[in-house]
């Protein structure tokens, strides 16, 4: 009888706040990452991050460009790109889905989340977004301040 081996729960949550602000999301999708060398460890030491990072599609294959992961600090000559494309992998379904979905105006692929999952493999969270206009930005700004206010009110009443 073998014994199962269990592996801690990860902590590192990676997330793009900027594009809830920006963008409206429409669907999710998790997504696998392809990674070269170092790239691992630096992002279960968290040092990576989702800013002005976007999703294209290119023969079939999707891609996510201007993800930023630090170099590894004990890397030597093996160190890899802070700044490079990196294939994200999907089934084929959801890559024409997106294709699709793509093609029409105002809608883009945007990483949401990176994490690692239970198993300790690297996951992104891609969404099908919208942009938002001005007014869209101040009315879901105006919402989440509500909520706060309502918020506060019921714990101040316990």
């Amino acid at each position: 009888m073998s014994k199962a081996k269990i592996l801690p729960t990860s902590r590192i949550n990676i997330k793009n706040k900027r594009a809830e602000h920006d963008f409206l999301v429409i669907d999710k999708y998790t997504a696998g990452i392809v990674l070269t060398g170092t790239e691992i460890k630096s992002i279960r030491a968290g040092k990576a991050s989702l800013v002005d990072t976007f999703c294209y599609i290119h023969n079939g294959e999707m891609w996510m460009k201007n993800s930023y992961i630090a170099e590894y600090d004990f890397g030597s000559f093996n160190n890899h790109a802070t700044r490079r494309d990196r294939k994200l992998l999907l089934n084929r379904k959801e890559i024409l889905s997106l294709q699709d979905d793509t093609k029409s105006p105002g809608f883009t692929i945007v990483p949401l989340r990176m994490f690692i999952n239970e198993k300790g493999i690297a996951k992104v969270v891609i969404g099908l977004c919208r942009g938002k206009k001005e007014y869209d930005k101040r009315n879901t700004l105006k919402e989440k301040q509500d909520r706060r206010e309502m918020d506060r009110a019921m714990k101040a009443r316990l």
